[in-house]
This record gives C-alpha cells, structure tokens and sequence, in this order.
C-alpha cells in the first residue's frame, strides 16, 4: 500500500481468496460471519471442500452441475441493510456464468431474492421440501426458476411435491 493510500485511511487490497480452491473447476464460495454485521452462509448444499481462513471467513469449494444455496445478511446500527437469497447451480470450466459477490467464478442463477419478506417465504419453502425428506440438493433446477418467477411477482409458488421430484429425477435419469 502507498503511504498516500496509507495516510488517507484506506485498507489494503485483500487478494481474491476465490482462486485458493483445492480443486480446479469448481466454483468457491467464501463465507463471512461477523455477528450482526455481516452474515454470509449456505443454506443447504454438499462442498467438496471447506478451507477455514480465520475465525470469521471459510471458503467452500463445489463440484460442477451441484446446487447450492447461498444467503447474504448485513445490518448496522439503524437496521438490515442487505437480505439475499440465491440458488446456484456451480458451473463448469467453459459455461456461461452469471458474476455474484463472494462466489468464483460465478454460477447459474436459478433464485434470486432480495429483501427480508421474499427471503422469508423462500427459506420457508426450503423448509417445506427438507420436511418431504427430499434432498434439497436434488431438487429440479426448473422448481427453483418457478419459485423464483412467482415470488418476484407476489404471487405464492406451487409446493413441490414427491411426484414432482420423482417425475424430475426420472426425467434426469432418461437424459430429457
């Protein structure tokens, strides 16, 4: 850092720790918990890694085609500031990906949500398909563009039942 920088009160750069995966193709996720301030976690998906940095930043590594939930809270003194829910799809080396902060090098938005009350109803489907007993995980890619349609909208998503995973893992086994 310069002594100008230096002077002028600024932090140091932070090398991007998303290129420390173990793992080349997968895409890393770095999460954040300072205890309500900034809170960045998963809320269900199966990392091939987790490399603690210090005792606040871990990064996770996924493998390509897996399906991840990723959550973003921030609040100061006046109140929350930031509420996001994603569900990515981790992309392989070649795909076209969409940027999202904390996740290298990106993924496949199949939910994107901002604000307390559509996260709300969100983590309260997530909630819902974990009682079926379904791996949330394996959830069609399709329900979570649907959920994420009809909430943008205002509207309430169909539920996702266990016809609707059977039909989907069928339909994923044949290759359509």
């Amino acid at each position: 850092m310069s002594a100008r920088a230096a002077s002028l009160g600024a932090v140091p750069a932070i090398p991007s720790r998303g290129q420390a995966s173990p793992f080349t193709g997968t895409t890393t996720v770095e999460l954040t918990w300072i205890e309500q301030e900034t809170e960045r976690w998963i809320r269900f998906g199966a990392p091939l890694a987790d490399q603690i940095l210090d005792r606040r930043r871990r990064l996770l590594s996924f493998a390509a085609n897996s399906i991840f939930a990723f959550v973003r809270w921030a609040s100061n003194d006046y109140g929350t500031l930031l509420s996001r829910l994603d569900v990515v799809r981790a992309v392989a080396p070649g795909e076209a990906f969409t940027t999202l902060p904390s996740i290298t090098p990106g993924g496949e938005l199949l939910l994107q949500l901002g604000g307390w009350p559509r996260v709300r109803l969100a983590l309260a489907l997530i909630d819902a398909i974990e009682d079926l007993g379904v791996d949330l995980c394996a959830v069609a890619p399709d329900y979570w563009r649907h959920a994420h349609n009809r909430l943008i909208a205002g509207f309430r998503p169909r539920a996702y039942s266990l016809a609707r995973h059977r039909a989907w893992l069928l339909r994923r086994e044949i290759g359509a």
